[in-house]
Parts: structure tokens; C-alpha cells; sequence
């Protein structure tokens, strides 16, 4: 190798991977930073790279990019991982990797290079897709190679080398930012039953600490897709921040999970996702009256293998593809808004409206006009011939103890 780009975040793993890769493969090294919304996390990124080493370094802003034509189609699709994960992470590393591939074919370099350890999801979602977008390109994975064991060690490794790193033995979690959310993991969460400490969240207030005033906030679709917060219309990224700042100050979006990895290892972790879960919430109620049955319940069978292919690395898959092509379709008359009334760490649906809505309040009322109730004798029959053919197979048997009772 001559010259590999580095999926780069300045965080712990990234800073000493520089000063590796260099020291072991004596080859040039390329920092890309991709911003999906880390927030402060990228200031002064560019200087940190080249003092460790670095030959050449880029920052892509790709906060809209990753809201449209990534976030917003998982959220269409229903997916949530194992019942609670949002996807965040899983989400943000097939469009860094993408980035990380365009700069390494435009900057002549023969090798791609992450920070992921060989125990987690995401060594299997950057290499898939590169794979997916540049196989020819050779891939290093240092936490695959090197003698480090642990966060301690990479802390004591920067330390002997005089790089800043953002984490300390003090602050032992390994944490994970992008405009979806801000995960923690590692440290003392690695006990499932230790309750978290209040001083480690960020994007959410304490629940019991929230406002005592409930606040309404309305959220607009057009076909599947988030447009507008109370009326105003906002681009894919401000809309999100905008609802991460409104769900945050309520305590809204936190989940605690202990989920299943690619590899088979149980990991806990903690997730704030204030801003998604208004989102996931909001578009469940509007499809609850925009979706006929049939759609609605094949939509949500798919929604749970879609996340799989997402939390997998599989985003490049035909098969995710082929199930945004099917979920588009349904979407069409997914339009409409829904009111949301948050209050200490709760999202509660107390409306929605749309254009397109099959509901019918005739049909739903308790009043019997219009709707022939005799009809249901006939259809009741027929449903329940199934039933009926098999008892008279296996005739109705009464226990002796009824019997004598």
C-alpha cells in the first residue's frame, strides 16, 4: 500500500490509526470526515488530522444527503431494529463509506481504512460497502491487526505519542453522534443492570426534569416523506434538529437495549433519538388511516427485514432496493399530518389528518345507518367454515369433571 484513506472521525480509534498506519505500513494517509451531523465533534478536525500525521484531509458536509436518501427512507420503511433501535449508527456508515470511496479513487489511493473493532456491526458495514463500491481497492482494518486489546490501551498508545484524544479513563464510554442520534456504549454500561448515570445524556433532558406544560408540535408528510414542523416547511436536516431540539427538551427519544450483533455477541446500548422517535411515531398514526389492511400489515412484515438489512451492512443489497421500490408505492397516499402532545419523556398521538384518508366516520360510528348489518351473518359463515369442517373430524369432548360438576 501507497496510500489509504481513512474513514476519520478524531475520535479515539481514528487519532492513533494515523500514526499506525504509518509507523507499520509507511504509506500516506488521507482523513475523510463525513458530517452527518456530529455537531461540534468536527471543529478543528483538519488540524488534528495533519498533526498526527495526516498528508491530506476532507471534510463532506452530507447532513441533507443523509437526511433525504438515508434517513427518511428507513423511517418510510417502518424499520426498527429488534422492536427499539432506531438505526442510527447502522444508517450513517454506508453513505461515510461511500464518501470515504469517492475520495479515495479521486486522491489515487489503493487502500481504505476504518477504526471498527473486530467485535461489532460496523467493520461489517463499512467492508460491505466497499465491497458494494470499490472491491478493487484493498481494505486495512488495524483493530484486526494490531497488539491494542482495549479503550485503555489505545488511550495509553495516544498518550505515548502526544496525541489529544477526546476520551479518558475517566470517561470510558465510546460514544457515537450523527443528526439521528447520539449512542453510548462501553464502560460501565457493559453491566446490563447498571442504571445509567443522568450526567452521561446529551441530546435529552431528565423526563422528571422536563417541562411541567405539555406542548403540542404537528408534523407535515407528502407521500411517506417529512416536510414540515407546525406549519413551516423545513429542508430534510433542519427539520430533524429541529425536532431533536423540541423531543429533547421533553425527554423524549431515550431506549435502553441490550441488542443481538451481526456476530452473535449481545451488546448493550443507549440511545437518544429524540427527533426519530417523533418522526416514527408521527408517520405510524398517519398510515393508520391512509393504509388499507393488506398493505399495512405486509408493510410491517417487511419493515422488520429491511431493518436487518440495515443494522447488516447490507444497504447496497438489490433486496433493500427492491423494498424501497415496494414501500414508495404504498407511500403515495401517506400524506397528511399528525399532532403529537409531549410530555415527560412521552409522545402521544392526539390527531391526524389527511387527504387521502380511508377512514370513514360513518362506518366507524356506533350508528347502524347506512350499513346493513345482516350481511355480517353470511360472512361470519363463511369465514368460520374452516372451524366448523374441522370439529367434525374431532368431535366436541366434555371432561369428565365438567360432566360431574
Amino acid at each position: 500500500m501507497k496510500k489509504v484513506a481513512l474513514a476519520y472521525s478524531g475520535g479515539l480509534d481514528t487519532s492513533i490509526i494515523i500514526s499506525w498506519l504509518k509507523e507499520n505500513y509507511s504509506c500516506d494517509v488521507v482523513a475523510v470526515a463525513v458530517d452527518v451531523g456530529q455537531a461540534e465533534e468536527t471543529a478543528g478536525l483538519a488540524q488534528k488530522a495533519y498533526s498526527t500525521g495526516a498528508c491530506d484531509f476532507h471534510l463532506i458536509d452530507a447532513k441533507e444527503e443523509f437526511a433525504a436518501d438515508y434517513l427518511f427512507p428507513v423511517l418510510k420503511a417502518g424499520a426498527i431494529y429488534e422492536r427499539d433501535y432506531l438505526l442510527g449508527t447502522s444508517t450513517a456508515r454506508p453513505l461515510i463509506a461511500r464518501k470515504q470511496v469517492e475520495v479515495a479513487l479521486a486522491t489515487g489511493c489503493d487502500a481504505l481504512a476504518h477504526g471498527c473493532t473486530g467485535k461489532g456491526n460496523d467493520q461489517v458495514r463499512f467492508e460491505l460497502a466497499y465491497q458494494a463500491l470499490a472491491p478493487e481497492l484493498k481494505i486495512v482494518a488495524p483493530w484486526r491487526e494490531w497488539d491494542i486489546v482495549s479503550r485503555e490501551d489505545a488511550i495509553d498508545y495516544a498518550s505515548a505519542r502526544g496525541i489529544h484524544v477526546p476520551v479518558t479513563k475517566k470517561d470510558p464510554y465510546s460514544r457515537d453522534r450523527n443528526l439521528w442520534h447520539l449512542s453510548h456504549e462501553g464502560g460501565p454500561l457493559e453491566d446490563p443492570a447498571f442504571e445509567p448515570e443522568a450526567s452521561m445524556f446529551k441530546l435529552t433532558v431528565d423526563p422528571m426534569d422536563a417541562p411541567d406544560m405539555p406542548e403540542n408540535v404537528t408534523i407535515g408528510f407528502e407521500e411517506g416523506i417529512p416536510v414540515s414542523v407546525n406549519g413551516v416547511n423545513l429542508s430534510p436536516a433542519k427539520l430533524v434538529q429541529t425536532l431533536n431540539e423540541i423531543g429533547g427538551r421533553h425527554g423524549v427519544g431515550r431506549c435502553d437495549l441490550v441488542e443481538n450483533r451481526l456476530i452473535g455477541i449481545k451488546s448493550r446500548g443507549v440511545y437518544e433519538t429524540p427527533g426519530g422517535t417523533l418522526l416514527v411515531t408521527a408517520l405510524k398514526a398517519l398510515e393508520s388511516i391512509t393504509l388499507d389492511r393488506d398493505s399495512a400489515h405486509e408493510k410491517e412484515r417487511i419493515a422488520t427485514r429491511y431493518a436487518e438489512l440495515v443494522y447488516n451492512g447490507q444497504w447496497f443489497a438489490p433486496l433493500r432496493e427492491a423494498f424501497d421500490a415496494f414501500v414508495n408505492v404504498l407511500a403515495e397516499n401517506v400524506t397528511g399530518s399528525v399532532t403529537l402532545k409531549l410530555y415527560k419523556g412521552n409522545a402521544m398521538v392526539v390527531g391526524r389528518k389527511s387527504p387521502c384518508s380511508l377512514y370513514q366516520q360513518n362506518l366507524a360510528s356506533f350508528d347502524m345507518t347506512g350499513y346493513d348489518v345482516t350481511d355480517s351473518a353470511g360472512f361470519i359463515k363463511l369465514f368460520g367454515l374452516q372451524l366448523r369442517g374441522r370439529k367434525r373430524l374431532a368431535p366436541f369432548a366434555v371432561e369428565d369433571k365438567a360432566v360431574s360438576e
